[in-house]
């Protein structure tokens, strides 16, 4: 690995907090790194009751970071948490050789998903609320390290010789494409809005869940489409929808961005109007890594998330997929036992599935055709009703 792409990742937990959960949400970054082509070489973690105002970890810490950096010649240091503008140009102070060209970036967590998002959009619409997001965070933040107004501008790498009247020119740049991505996402988000009324007469159900659960994998599975489906982070972030049949009642399955711990809040704004297939929709599929040690934190962050943009209450299917890697030390989890634990925390509906092995799909379709059909007969209450064969 290029030791241009090596990187430090920093975290400040909790006193009381879990030792094997901070470990966790560093193994999370890692990937979030990975997925930008960034490699973690070493952790530094710190419990504090609150990040350090100034420099979000204590002066000792600090200087291990320092140390490392300097003699490993490290170029990337990456924080678990958001960081504020002044804690941002301290770091930068901090871990650059004061006259000369800054070496080291430093990127806070919602830099990264952002980064991930940039390099994931597809659609005009994805890129634009990406964009809108990127510029909101950049606004109070830009200093001499930040290089991604070059791909606004046509070029690659830190420019040499930024200073502060080269960063209040990127202000003003910052702020006018700002307004126009807010101008162009107005337009895309009427043209969606009329795509949306033509489908006003059919069922609408959307797959929801945290990423890389494989709601993709079980889209191309109940749609029999091909949606890209990978071992990463955010594989999706434009919004798929395809017509799908259970029995004889056809509805629209819509796929979307998967939730996250900390999604930055300007793309959380910045993707309303993709986030409406999920807001609108007549049934949420919600989709679950079973496997994942986590998984009921993931469970509460998507719930959480889902109350944030005003989807808490459409009625939802808990789809809790690969079941062909759940186990215990023992040996085979009690899927019933299971089923009872997760009806008690509020969810009706619970399915264990296995989307690549195809395991217990036919449960599923029949649960989901159960819960379009209430749809389907109060929109066409002339509908005669059928079982699914």
């Amino acid at each position: 690995m290029e030791k241009s792409k090596l990187a430090a990742l920093v975290a400040v937990n909790a006193p009381k907090s879990r030792p094997e959960e901070n470990e966790e949400h560093l193994d999370e970054l890692a990937f979030l790194a990975e997925t930008i082509g960034i490699v973690s070489i070493e952790r530094f973690t710190q419990k504090l009751p609150n990040p350090d105002v100034r420099t979000f970890v204590g002066k000792g810490k600090l200087e291990e970071i320092k140390d490392f950096v300097t003699s490993n010649n490290v170029r990337y240091v990456l924080f678990d948490d958001d960081l504020s503008p002044s804690q941002l140009r301290n770091l930068e102070k901090e871990l650059n050789k004061p006259g000369e060209e800054p070496t080291v970036r430093i990127y806070d967590r919602s830099l990264l998903i952002l980064d991930i998002f940039l390099m994931r959009a597809q659609t005009a619409q994805a890129r634009t609320q990406v964009e809108l997001a990127m510029n909101q965070y950049l606004l109070p933040r830009l200093t001499r390290m930040w290089t991604h107004l070059e791909r606004q501008r046509g070029g690659t790498g830190t420019r040499g010789g930024a200073g502060e009247k080269e960063i209040e020119t990127d202000r003003r740049v910052v702020r006018a494409q700002i307004t126009k991505l807010k101008e162009d996402l107005e337009k895309i988000d009427k043209q969606r809005q009329t795509q949306r009324k033509s489908r006003s007469g059919i069922v609408r159900v959307a797959l929801v869940g945290y990423t890389n659960v494989g709601k993709s994998t079980l889209m191309n599975l109940l749609s029999k489409a091909d949606v890209k489906a990978e071992n990463k982070l955010f594989a999706t972030v434009d919004a798929t929808v395809r017509k799908v049949v259970i029995g004889d009642i056809p509805f629209l399955l819509s796929d979307t961005v998967g939730f996250i711990r900390k999604l930055p809040h300007h793309l959380i704004e910045s993707f309303k109007s993709t986030l409406d297939e999920v807001r609108e929709a007549d049934l949420l599929l919600h989709v679950v890594d079973s496997a994942h040690p986590f998984h009921d934190n993931q469970i509460d962050v998507v719930k959480k998330t889902l109350v944030d943009i005003g989807a808490g209450n459409i009625p939802t299917i808990l789809v809790l997929n690969k079941i062909d890697k759940l186990q215990n030390e023992d040996g085979p989890v009690d899927i019933d036992s299971l089923q009872g634990y997760y009806r008690q925390h509020g969810f009706e509906n619970v399915v264990f599935i296995s989307a690549t092995k195809k395991e217990n799909v036919q449960s599923l379709r029949q649960m989901i055709f159960e819960e379009v059909k209430k749809k389907h007969l109060m929109i066409y209450p002339n509908y005669i009703s059928t079982t699914l064969e």
